[in-house]
């Protein structure tokens, strides 16, 4: 039975045919390689594209390490595309294991320093080379964003159509899992979106193989392709990250944690680089944090957030799942997933305490940025009291501006809305889309 990714399967129809390479990005093995070679592909083949017409190259399969070369990989596309009265669908797995190689024919001496890229040829050049190929539909999956992501703009251009693509959602798990709703939702809380984890059926062989995928495969990559001497400092930092998920944090306050943990000081330059390392294999992402009344962004603090909560999980050997830090990080997913670019925010409040005036800051889950307009969002597990409603909502109450104000719970409740304005809905029907409070 396959796991339907409905939603990334009209993104890339949708973008079909429009000129550009098709960039699928995202962590490993969460199913880009399974959406494109499979899933996509049985879709286009049930709309009558002939078997024929597709063209399938997984860099990563050591038979194909020689299309590595860049320009070997060109040539070997090209001859399998020989008839332009044709349409081909390229398909190209893993494309950052490609390396760079030096043309020989450039006089590296009449290139200044600057153009020093120049006298390499890269799978961009390949790739761009290849979109200007009328009969041919360019597909590419890589798992390193800042080979792929960050260079979009700079290396493509206009030329490229990125496609980011993430664990299960939530609404991906549950038409899969065939549960009940809080039931999925405890499991997923627990064990994630990974897809192989997901078919296992066993939760030791699910703890198992998350355990491994992250040590084994995410931190053994990033040790490798960054050439670190040990990984003992990225492990402490992974830790540190991983249990504090949604704390306020810099490379300051990381370091001296990290330090602790190894027994040993570190610096906060290296830990900065390391942050990089996580974010660049999509195991991390980070939120901004942003002064609402003061509509400034505060330099060097920010929150961390677990690309998926099986693999946070199974890191901490499934001790730590505290259940509020859990759903806030799941609600912080759900609106990456859903296109929206989200800051952690914070309000000063002036207040008389014994006689005295004092300012204090009041932290805002989420501001969710659509556009033209702020959604603001709090994560709690309940408001089953007036000292709880009071404390979950003092923040949003003290914002002067009229936008959204939105408290999600645990649960399944349906929206309502207090006199003060602000709605309240469950967490399940705000991860399903059954009720559309955020597009």
């Amino acid at each position: 039975m396959d796991i339907l990714r409905n939603d990334y399967i009209r993104l890339l129809e949708a973008k079909s045919w429009n000129g550009k390479v098709k960039i699928i990005t995202g962590i490993r093995r969460c199913g880009k390689s399974y959406l494109l070679s499979h899933l996509y592909k049985q879709y286009l083949l049930k709309k009558g594209v002939k078997p024929d017409s597709f063209v399938e190259i997984d860099l990563e399969k050591d038979y194909n390490d020689i299309y590595r070369n860049p320009k070997v990989l060109y040539n070997h596309v090209m001859s399998l595309c020989r008839n332009k009265r044709k349409r081909y669908y390229v398909f190209i797995d893993e494309i950052q294991l490609c390396y760079k190689v030096r043309n020989t024919d450039i006089d590296e001496s009449l290139v200044p320093e600057e153009d020093r890229e120049l006298l390499y040829t890269t799978f961009y050049d390949i790739l761009n080379s290849l979109r200007g190929e009328e009969h041919m539909d360019v597909y590419i999956t890589g798992s390193n964003s800042k080979m792929l992501s960050k260079d979009i703009v700079t290396r493509f251009r206009d030329r490229g159509s990125e496609i980011k693509v993430y664990p299960l959602s939530f609404a991906e798990f549950y038409a899969f899992a065939g549960m009940d709703k809080r039931d999925a939702l405890d499991r997923y809380l627990e064990f994630g979106g990974m897809p192989l984890a997901v078919l296992e059926p066993e939760e030791r062989d699910k703890q198992k193989y998350l355990s491994d995928l992250h040590k084994n495969v995410f931190l053994k990559d990033i040790v490798e392709r960054y050439k670190l001497k040990d990984d003992v400092v990225i492990d402490a930092l992974t830790d540190v990250i991983y249990s504090s998920v949604g704390s306020l944090s810099n490379p300051h306050k990381l370091a001296n944690s990290v330090g602790s943990i190894m027994g040993k000081g570190t610096s906060d330059h290296t830990i900065k680089g390391y942050l990089e390392y996580l974010e660049d294999a999509y195991l991390i992402f980070h939120a901004e944090r942003y002064d609402v009344k003061g509509k400034r962004y505060f330099e060097n603090i920010k929150k961390y957030y677990a690309m998926d909560l099986g693999l946070r999980n199974a890191r901490l050997n499934f001790r730590q799942q505290e259940r509020s830090h859990l759903m806030e990080n799941l609600i912080y997913n759900e609106l990456i997933r859903r296109g929206y670019r989200v800051d952690v925010g914070v309000v000063e409040v002036e207040r008389v305490v014994d006689g005295r005036r004092q300012q204090s800051q009041y932290e805002i889950d989420f501001i969710v940025n659509t556009g033209s307009e702020q959604i603001y969002i709090q994560s709690a597990l309940n408001v089953d009291s007036k000292d709880k409603m009071e404390q979950e909502t003092f923040s949003l109450r003290n914002i002067r501006d009229s936008f959204p104000k939105i408290v999600i719970l645990d649960g399944n409740t349906r929206p309502w809305m207090n006199e003060d304005g602000v709605t309240f809905m469950g967490v399940i029907p705000f991860l399903l889309g059954t009720d559309r409070i955020l597009i």
